[in-house]
């Protein structure tokens, strides 16, 4: 929950935004501003104070015990100029709810942590549990100073700027280690433990067995990312307190599912029980994953608990992003999110240079030229499955014309796959037309490098007849110059030659253009690559400038009426 104070009209009305626009996160405290400071500290893990920061710190400071207990908090001054991130900036989400504020109140917001300035990914910002010389690490990164990263287990981390050796390190293992000097260990959750139980087994007995059998497998129980039985333990009381305890949720299987699992260890007793052969086993293997502690019981006598331990390889993330039509307005916050997420960005090299300001420091960059759609492809499907976060960009939507067809048909179940939208050129081209696609429309690709002629023909063919609003992609370069007047003259076997056509060269970017023309009157040799040639249907008009189509047909009834 998200405390919301203010002490003044002025910050009520900012404050009363926030709470509209996020109903069920938001909580508003009234009265005196100390008591609501100090009575929404206790009890929400963030606030955002419409106050100066002065007067914030004063009243939080005897509040304050430790970076991570306290709630972050974020302050707005009087004009709503700037969100300020003023404690809590990572561990509390602090920075990130500035950067919320900031964009829902149009203030700027003010980060002052250290990473988040030279925008690095911090250590502690990972989402993975992070101990050892953090800090001193944190500085050397911060300092361009060598950090080394020995990963024992495959996991996506985002960019950092690491080498192959260094003074420092950052360790990414699920063993249980002590850290060494000038090393910060990451524990990412890779562990699967599988728990069997008798019923009634008491929680003392399940947790024991589970720490016990982690510690004398050298496994850290900071790693563990779930606890899995089968479906009829999904309630029993020593299983469901036990995963509580360690923080991670209890995930079940039904007998069947187990029973289909190979294991080294079956049984009769959880088969005439449960119906299945294994279930400690079993539901630790059930997601693949190598046998680290086979099936164990606890040591009780009787013994009423099982347990065993699989390490699930961190899955590599695969972002195919869209990233619109050129201009950097029109890059939606999602992708740019995800630039900034991945540690790997596969792409053409303009469309590099496009976004190459945006990514942070430490990202590998693969980059070709035209022409090898699907190499980039496989490349970034092979980064994914070395388990890295990687991001495959290409421009308007990566699933229209563009890289996300070839990615998937690359890759497989083994991997995570991301689609990003972005905004198309059509679109683009659309908006700055007019709205010429208010009715239905298609979009065909003119260029017979990828398909053969005979198959476009059809489709445009096909649209003719059914007069609909055709938006052609790809319509003429130096090699190809007579597929748009074919084009053009099918589409006029339907059409009158007055029927509008939009021509939009560059949507969106500096050099801009477009113009408004009929299909009588279009001159292919002005079009090229880089532009988009729209085509309005019969009921599409010119109305002051502007193409636009419709909704409905009863409109192009009454204007053929009153013509």
């Amino acid at each position: 929950m998200i405390g919301l104070i203010s002490a003044t009209a002025a910050g009520a009305a900012a404050r009363d935004r926030l709470a509209a626009a996020w109903p069920g996160r938001t909580r508003v405290y009234e009265g005196p501003v100390g008591d609501a400071v100090r009575t929404a500290f206790a009890q929400c893990e963030q606030l955002v104070c419409f106050l100066a920061t002065g007067a914030v710190v004063r009243l939080v400071a005897p509040l304050l015990s430790g970076k991570t207990e306290d709630p972050g908090v974020v302050c707005v001054d009087e004009g709503g100029r700037f969100a300020v991130s003023l404690l809590g900036g990572h561990a509390g989400g602090a920075n990130d709810l500035a950067r919320e504020v900031g964009d829902l109140l149009g203030a700027e917001p003010v980060v002052t942590t250290a990473t988040d300035a030279v925008d690095l990914a911090g250590l502690d910002t990972l989402g993975l549990p992070v101990t050892g010389d953090v800090a001193g690490v944190s500085r050397a990164l911060l300092d361009g100073e060598a950090v080394a990263l020995r990963a024992e287990v495959a996991w996506p981390l985002p960019p950092l700027p690491v080498a192959e050796e260094g003074t420092y390190t950052i360790r990414l293992t699920d063993r249980l280690v002590a850290e060494a000097e000038r090393e910060a260990v990451l524990r990412p959750p890779t562990l699967v433990v599988g728990v069997g139980a008798s019923k009634g087994a008491p929680v003392e007995e399940v947790l024991g067995l589970v720490r016990d059998a982690l510690r004398e497998a050298g496994l850290s129980v900071a790693s563990v990312a779930e606890l899995a039985t089968v479906d009829a333990k999904a309630e029993e009381a020593g299983i469901v307190e036990a995963a509580r305890r360690l923080g991670v949720p209890l995930v079940t299987y039904s007998a069947k599912e187990l029973a289909g699992v190979d294991v080294p260890n079956p049984s009769d007793a959880p088969l005439s029980a449960v119906g299945t052969p294994s279930v400690a086993e079993a539901a630790a293997l059930v997601g693949g994953g190598e046998l680290l502690v086979p099936k164990r019981k606890s040591a009780a006598s009787p013994a009423m608990a099982t347990c065993a331990v699989v390490r699930r390889p961190g899955r590599g993330r695969l972002a195919v992003v869209g990233l619109g039509p050129g201009a950097r307005d029109l890059l939606t916050p999602r992708a740019k999110a995800e630039l900034r997420r991945a540690s790997v960005l596969v792409g053409l090299d303009q469309y590099v240079d496009q976004i190459r300001d945006l990514l942070r420091p430490g990202t590998r960059i693969l980059e070709s030229g035209l022409g090898a759609e699907e190499e980039r492809a496989r490349t970034a499907v092979e980064e994914a499955r070395e388990g890295l976060a990687v991001a495959l960009i290409g421009s308007g939507d990566a699933g229209v014309y563009a890289m996300a067809s070839p990615a998937l048909a690359e890759a497989s179940d083994d991997i995570d796959v991301v689609g990003v939208p972005g905004v198309t050129a059509a679109l683009a081209a659309g908006a700055i037309l007019g709205a010429p696609l208010g009715h239905d429309h298609v979009s065909i690709s003119l260029s017979d490098l990828h398909t053969p002629w005979e198959v476009i023909e059809r489709r445009v063919r096909a649209a003719a007849e059914a007069d609909i609003v055709v938006t052609f992609y790809n319509p003429r370069s130096r090699g190809r110059d007579w597929q748009l007047p074919k084009a053009l003259g099918i589409l006029a076997e339907h059409r009158t030659p007055r029927t509008p056509v939009g021509v939009v060269r560059n949507a969106s970017r500096p050099d801009e253009s477009s113009r408004l023309t009929t299909l009588g009157a279009l001159d292919p040799a002005t079009v090229d690559m880089m532009t988009v040639v729209t085509v309005g249907n019969t009921a599409t008009r010119d109305i002051a400038g502007r193409m636009v189509t419709p909704r409905g047909y009863r409109w192009q009834s009454a204007q053929e009426d009153s013509e």
